[in-house]
């Protein structure tokens, strides 16, 4: 019987070493990051250990930890694509994708991002690097992406839409401004008739012009606020990205107001002033 005991002891004790020597061989795995398309398409999360290889027939196949689940960089150049990326350590990389036949530690790079502690020192840094290492090119990678030529035809697009959306508005606004003054013109005749000078009654359409353009003006922010977050939700929600297709900044904000207030005020007077150029009479219909 105690040889049994013993026997069985044993076994515990070599099924636990073994299990041991097991957790051991996975902690030195090599972690890695996973997109989080990856992670959602093939149901992996964090502690998992896949098998990668850089080769089509599969060989040279590595196994490696995952550490975390990373959303991707929105990207407009990749939008529409299902992200499915694996990041690793330099040195796993190397491993991973080197060539039999070259040596360890004969690869190269091609391109270095470095992070500064102060990013207004871009520039400084930038022009450093391209002094002290002549042939290699710097520069900051936050205007690297809009000095490209899709980001400059689409900026220009944008700007032309502007220019075409602000002038055919504008003449859409006169039109209806002149339309609602002359309805008006019953009233504007009597306020004559009874001695009021045309620079009371101006002065009093242009303010009234500018509560309605300022009034106007807000309900505009207000609606592009609104349809700011229903926009970014649903192209988020059908792209599966994290970008941001619509932002309303105070910028952009300033500038609406700056345009559509003396727009809207200009509208009034102008099309005030072309009625009450008219006689009293005709404008009283007497």
């Amino acid at each position: 019987m105690g040889k049994v005991w013993v026997r069985c002891l044993l076994a515990l004790i070599g099924a636990a070493l073994i299990a041991s020597a097991t957790l051991h061989a996975a902690d030195t795995l090599p972690s890695v990051l996973i997109s989080r398309q990856l992670s959602e398409g093939e149901h992996l999360s964090v502690g998992d250990v896949i098998r990668l290889s850089a080769s089509e027939d599969g060989s040279n196949v590595r196994q490696f930890r995952v550490a975390g689940v990373y959303e991707p960089t929105p990207d407009p150049a990749r939008l529409g694509a299902v992200i499915r990326e694996v990041q690793l350590h330099l040195p796993d990389l190397l491993g991973l994708t080197r060539e039999p036949s070259v040596p360890s530690g004969s690869e190269y790079v091609e391109t270095i991002n470095v992070a500064l502690v102060d990013p207004n020192d871009a520039e400084a840094f930038s022009r450093d690097v391209r002094a002290r290492m002549p042939g290699i090119d710097a520069q900051p990678a936050s205007g690297a992406a809009e000095s490209t030529g899709p980001f400059i035809v689409l900026r220009r697009f944008h700007l032309a839409i502007a220019i075409v959306t602000i002038v055919a508005s504008t003449v859409f606004l006169l039109a209806l401004t002149i339309m609602l003054v002359d309805e008006r013109r019953a009233a504007v005749g009597v306020l004559r008739l009874i001695g009021l000078p045309i620079r009371r009654i101006l002065l009093q359409l242009f303010l009234e012009g500018v509560l309605i353009a300022v009034v106007g003006s807000m309900f505009g922010l207000a609606l592009s606020l609104v349809s700011e977050g229903i926009i970014n939700q649903f192209f988020q929600w059908r792209y599966d990205t994290a970008l941001v297709f619509v932002r309303v900044t105070p910028q952009v904000a300033a500038v609406c107001v700056a345009i559509a207030i003396p727009l809207g005020v200009s509208a009034t007077v102008v099309a005030s002033w072309a009625l009450l150029r008219r006689n009293g009479l005709r404008l009283a219909r007497r």
